[in-house]
């Protein structure tokens, strides 16, 4: 067994676009979980918004890069208004109940067959990158061992997820951001000083959601395709992962946590496959392996809840008044 080769690919998962698009996305969760109390279980749809939004313009009408990263983010927007404003003046498990439904009809709205001209069906859409790519200032050749494309992405990805981080940073440090807070330990306290609430509940699933399709276009350009068996129900629950590793009213929470999360699967993922080569392992196969390896990583996370449940940055004391 490779331990070199091993370590190498778990650390290259520390800087991926992969890593970047779960940092962005979970980001999107501790606006709307983490800062505003808001229970988001749909945010692989914002995703798959964001990513359709930006395949579909590009390929159907021939918008620039920067039109089709314009209609991602209205899409994204308008997704947020239609789920906001029948549930947020409701209890949060509304909330709940109605973004994990509003994912899995966006998957299964792209995956019928009568719109295969437009959204290409289960076999998602292709070839959409070469706006983004046209971009790449970096001339042919190695950087770090990547290609100028590889190398183009992962400046860009993380680039987005520097800005988007201090963005949120900003804004929560606002006045604006102090009510957030407040209205997630008690909104009706909050309403009492007269302000309006659902007001600021729809803004930060706004923002949250953008931050979300932001993610969904850095996770579909390095592949070069979009496909809906990709923003499954799964997604959302692999970035809440990211944002309780990290730890919920944070900024740089969300980015470690997805950082530790791919680490931890790669990590996983090389040894068991390595063992089962090596014959160490006889009653795996490499199928069964990439399964473990998920359960492995909910059993890390169980304890982590369990021993320290703010996560690696947070603060114990917001949970506290919960």
């Amino acid at each position: 067994m490779d331990f070199g080769f091993i370590l190498a690919s778990a650390a290259g998962e520390i800087f991926s676009p992969t890593t970047a698009a779960y940092a962005l996305a979970a980001l999107g969760l501790a606006v709307h979980f983490g800062y505003s109390g808001l229970l988001n279980f749909g945010q692989a749809g914002f995703m798959a918004v964001g990513a359709y939004g930006f395949a579909i313009s590009t390929l159907t009408f021939g918008v620039p890069f920067f039109v089709g990263l314009l209609i991602a983010i209205i899409a994204s927007s308008i997704f947020a208004l239609l789920l906001g404003i029948p549930t947020l003046r409701l209890r949060a498990d509304y909330l709940a109940i109605v973004t994990i439904a509003a994912a899995e009809i966006v998957r299964y709205i792209v995956t019928t067959n009568q719109l295969t001209s437009v959204t290409g069906s289960a076999n998602g859409l292709a070839a959409f990158e070469g706006g983004f790519y046209a971009m790449n200032p970096f001339p042919e050749g190695s950087y770090f061992g990547m290609n100028n494309r590889d190398f183009f992405i992962r400046v860009v990805g993380w680039a987005l997820v520097a800005i988007c981080c201090t963005l949120v940073w900003l804004l929560m440090r606002s006045p604006w951001g102090r009510v957030l807070k407040g209205i997630r330990e008690d909104e009706n306290a909050v309403r009492s000083l007269g302000k309006n609430v659902y007001a600021y509940k729809m803004q930060a699933l706004i923002i949250g959601g953008v931050l979300g399709a932001l993610a969904g276009m850095v996770f579909t350009l390095p592949r070069g395709a979009v496909q809906p068996a990709n923003y499954g129900t799964e997604l959302t629950f692999f970035l809440y992962t990211c944002l309780l590793l990290g730890g919920l009213g944070t900024v740089l929470g969300p980015v470690i946590g997805a950082m530790i999360f791919w680490v931890v699967l790669s990590l996983t993922q090389g040894i068991l496959y390595g063992l089962i080569e090596s014959g160490a392992v006889t009653w795996l196969n490499t199928v069964q392996a990439g399964q473990l390896r998920y359960i492995l990583v909910g059993v890390a996370l169980m304890l982590l809840m369990i021993f320290r449940p703010q996560g690696v940055f947070g603060n114990k004391k917001e949970l506290a008044f919960a």
